[in-house]
This record gives structure tokens, C-alpha cells and sequence, in this order.
């Protein structure tokens, strides 16, 4: 149950990192934690003219590989799904989409690492 705390509470925690970057950054997020039957999208934001659906990994280490190994060609099959469901139910989507992959490595005992993709599917 620990386990399970930590993991979530990893997980906010890196969701938050990255949605300070993509603002950092100009983006501007819209949404966050948005659910369906399908699955989650961790975050959507808009840059210019495009919503940007964002996937986000994170870590405290290298031990079970890369963040962005995670995103297996279903989990993007996925994320695209969830994409056109998200772009149904509202009426904020831009006139083009994009998927992004964040990774935050995010030690106990050192700042956080932040990795952006643009365009991953």
C-alpha cells in the first residue's frame, strides 16, 4: 500500500514538473488528468493553433530503463483514442493536434530532469 502512495504521489508530482515546463516553455495547459472509458490523458495544452495531448513519465531512476521506454506502440494506439475522444467531448481543440512525451527523472535527492518529445504520434 506504501508502494502505491508513493507511486501516485511520484506521479502528481512529475505531472506537475511538466506542466511548469510546457508553460515555461509558452504552452498553455488546458487540462489536466482528463478521463473516459479509454484511459487518461495526463495533460493537454495548447501551443499556437494546436492542442497537444502529453503523456507523462516518471522516475526516480534509470532502474527500470528510460521513462519514455513505457510508451509502447500500444499505449501511443492508445493516447490517439484518447485524443479523438478528448477533441469529441469538448469544443476547445485547435485546428491540428499533436502528441507529446514528457520524461521527468525525478531523484529524492537531487533536482528533476525533464525531457520533452514533440510529435510522438
Amino acid at each position: 500500500m506504501v508502494l502505491m502512495a508513493h507511486n501516485a504521489e511520484l506521479g502528481r508530482r512529475g505531472e506537475r514538473l511538466a506542466a511548469e515546463h510546457l508553460e515555461a516553455r509558452g504552452l498553455r495547459v488546458i487540462d489536466r488528468n482528463w478521463r473516459c472509458a479509454h484511459g487518461e490523458i495526463d495533460l493537454v495544452a495548447r501551443d499556437g493553433d494546436a492542442t497537444v495531448f502529453v503523456e507523462v513519465k516518471t522516475r526516480t531512476s534509470h532502474d527500470y530503463g528510460h521513462p519514455f521506454a513505457a510508451i509502447t506502440p500500444v499505449k501511443l494506439a492508445r493516447l490517439r483514442r484518447l485524443a479523438t475522444a478528448w477533441c469529441e467531448s469538448t469544443d476547445a481543440a485547435g485546428p491540428r493536434i499533436r502528441i507529446d512525451a514528457i520524461a521527468v527523472l525525478a531523484p529524492s535527492d537531487a533536482p528533476a530532469l525533464i525531457e520533452h518529445l514533440e510529435g510522438i504520434g
